[in-house]
């Protein structure tokens, strides 16, 4: 396999030129060829909530050995590692350097995921990356070139992918079952709002001005440091794009792959009536006061073909499809229709074909991972099948070894979050905005000014992967 290779000197030029040097930069090195009985060697970067969640995952799974992991909560990490024996870091970039870490699993908060998968697709290690894929627009197609260009296979955390509910109903109102898609009621997410709580000790060993990383810091407190408390990092900017991002990221994900948009996107985003006026939380309280008031105004998109996609009542994890023949709504794990017999049938007939492939699979018969793509930089398989039996992790696995492109490439990672990025812009700026999907670009300098963050030295976006 034809690959990119990436010299420590070249490595640490580029780490001077954006800022983010360490001292023994890692180096590329080709994608390992694994043996049926080679165990696959995992690194995790954040093993707290939901990284504590995928690690278990891949702790149990007889193709993987838990090898590393890195928090800048040494304690939480120290804690996670004990189970597997690993080592752990408080910088990732050091664990990065082992020769032994084959692939990458990185669960950090939304401002520090770019950096990670990009520093660790230049160390020519692959990657599981939690959803959404980025804080910001720019970040995803940096993301992405680093990926092709390392030739990495990149799985993002969009396990609905890998449900065959999901799937089949996906691939049902993608080729027509409804007719022309004419419209899509999402869930109203909200979108984030401001953090003023008020200094608080911070917990031995907790390296807080590491964790704010990219963005400039802040006093610690606690219900900043956790994800989803009262209310958590999750509902503030810059640290994350609220639930428009959160939940969003599944929502517009099924979205997107049931109207065949992995590819692109909408091309215009607008805001019904009212302002955004986010609220400043200066002491703890739960999120539904924030969300109520980052849920308007409504946010409204439009593909190319017509279809409108309307924020509203439906499902938080996916959409209502609005056709000539019907409706179908998809859910997480679940697939209805009006009629209800427009899916019944198909939809029995594709889980059971997905369950014959899982039982072929466990019997060792048949191999329905994807074919892998026929040459680097070429197209591959528009759409893999779930790894039907071990779900999406087990994907990622499959397609370490195929070097075919998972469920849930970088690039379909990507362009759901970019949904859910134009969500916001839209609510921030008040504008009815033109999107190219292609250029990336908006028709309006202000609302361009969004596709990207500022962020502190030593912490910038490579300019080139």
């Amino acid at each position: 396999m034809k690959t990119h290779k990436v010299t420590r000197r070249e490595f640490v030029r580029r780490g001077v030129a954006t800022g983010a040097v360490i001292a023994a930069a890692p180096v590329f090195i080709p994608a390992a060829a694994f043996g049926a009985n080679d165990k696959i060697g995992i690194a995790v970067i954040g093993p707290g909530r939901q990284g504590g969640g995928l690690l278990g995952s891949a702790g149990r799974s007889p193709e993987a050995r838990i090898v590393a992991l890195a928090d800048v909560n040494l304690p939480r990490a120290r804690k996670a590692a004990e189970k597997y024996k690993a080592e752990v870091y408080k910088d990732y970039r050091k664990l990065l350097e082992r020769k032994d870490v084959d692939a990458v699993i990185t669960a950090t908060p939304e401002h520090w995921r770019a950096l990670t998968c990009i520093h660790a697709c230049q160390a020519g290690k692959d990657v599981y990356a939690e959803k959404p894929m980025t804080l910001t627009i720019l970040e995803g197609r940096r993301m992405v070139e680093a990926v092709r260009k390392y030739n990495r296979v990149f799985q993002c955390g969009s396990q609905q992918r890998s449900q065959a509910e999901n799937f089949i109903g996906c691939r049902l109102v993608r080729e027509g079952i409804v007719g022309r898609v004419q419209k899509v009621i999402a869930f109203n997410y909200p979108s984030p709002w401001h953090c003023a709580l008020p200094a608080q000790p911070v917990p031995d060993e907790l390296d807080w001005d590491l964790w704010c990383g990219p963005t400039e810091p802040v006093a610690y407190h606690a219900d900043l440091y956790a994800p989803r408390a009262y209310p958590g990092w999750l509902s503030f900017r810059p640290y994350s794009g609220g639930e428009m991002t959160g939940w969003g990221a599944h929502g517009f994900d099924q979205i997107q792959c049931a109207l065949g948009m992995d590819e692109s996107g909408p091309v215009e985003v607008w805001v019904g009536d009212g302002k955004f006026e986010p609220p400043a939380y200066d002491k703890p309280e739960s999120a539904n006061r924030g969300n109520k008031l980052c849920s308007a105004p409504v946010v409204s998109f439009r593909y190319a073909g017509g279809t409108v996609v309307e924020l509203g009542d439906g499902p938080r994890g996916g959409g209502v499809f609005i056709g000539e023949k019907g409706t179908v709504r998809i859910d997480r794990g679940r697939c209805s229709s009006e009629p209800a017999d427009l899916v019944a049938g198909p939809l029995k007939k594709g889980i059971d074909e997905l369950r014959a492939l899982a039982r072929a699979r466990e019997s060792g018969v048949a191999d329905p991972t994807p074919p892998p793509s026929p040459v680097p930089g070429q197209d591959a398989p528009k759409e893999p099948s779930p790894a039907v039996g071990g779900g999406h992790m087990q994907n990622w696995f499959d397609c370490i070894r195929s070097r075919a492109r998972p469920i849930a490439d970088v690039e379909i990672g990507h362009r759901s979050a970019t949904v859910c990025h134009l969500g916001n812009i839209a609510r921030w700026t008040g504008k009815r905005l033109a999107w190219d999907p292609v250029k990336e670009r908006f028709d309006d300098a202000g609302a361009n000014a969004f596709l990207d963050r500022a962020r502190r030295k030593p912490y910038e976006l490579p300019e080139t992967v």
